[in-house]
């Protein structure tokens, strides 16, 4: 950079810069909803944890509960929980989970990223992740978080595979591994992208 360039004054961004630059708050909205969603996902997950509670103490009618919502069926009616019915409802909790760190990720690391710097620097809780956080970044952790679930519903589907069509275990293999694929493409380009920023760099 020339000592001209160096003193010339920045230039002022025009009124039409300065508004498009501000419609980046249009996205606060998203976040928000984004958060009562989370919101959702955490009543459920107490909904479930309080039907496997009341389950364990003999409960019939949480017991229903707890096989229509993870869709178990079985030649005769189960009486009581069976580690097949804890293992499903537990998979299913790990799955909201999941889910629920996804939607973390998506609103602290999106908000960085798209809308507007937190400052949270000096905070004690900060997020390891969030003080290398981009677009590129946020992408790869998003595709990893994505297989991670794409696991958990397998897993599900494996074990209660007896109920399950032959085609749509070997429909929900082939999409996990199209994830698994997407992800492993995501994260190469990363890569190279990285690398050819390091080489600019260098010359």
């Amino acid at each position: 950079m020339s000592t001209s360039d160096k003193e010339r004054p920045p230039r002022q961004s025009s009124l039409l810069s300065r508004m498009i630059f501000s419609s980046r708050w249009l996205q606060l909205p998203l976040y928000l909803g984004l958060i009562a969603a989370q919101a959702v996902y955490a009543f459920h997950f107490w909904v479930e944890l309080v039907h496997l509670l009341e389950a364990a103490f003999g409960s019939q009618t949480a017991l229903q509960a707890l096989i229509n919502g993870i869709g178990y069926k079985a030649d005769a009616a189960p009486t009581g929980l069976n580690e097949t019915i804890i293992m499903l409802v537990v998979l299913a909790l790990i799955d909201v989970v999941m889910i629920s760190n996804l939607l973390i990720m998506v609103i602290v690391g999106g908000y960085e990223t798209f809308v507007s710097r937190m400052y949270l620097e000096q905070h004690p809780d900060q997020p390891e992740w969030l003080s290398h956080v981009n677009a590129s970044v946020l992408k790869v952790k998003l595709a990893m978080a994505i297989i991670g679930i794409s696991s958990i519903h397998l897993l599900k589907t494996f074990i209660n595979a007896a109920n399950y069509d032959e085609k749509v275990l070997i429909w929900q293999t082939i999409i996990h591994i199209v994830f698994l694929l997407s992800a492993m493409a995501i994260a190469y380009t990363d890569k190279l992208l990285n690398e050819t920023r390091a080489i600019g760099h260098e010359h």
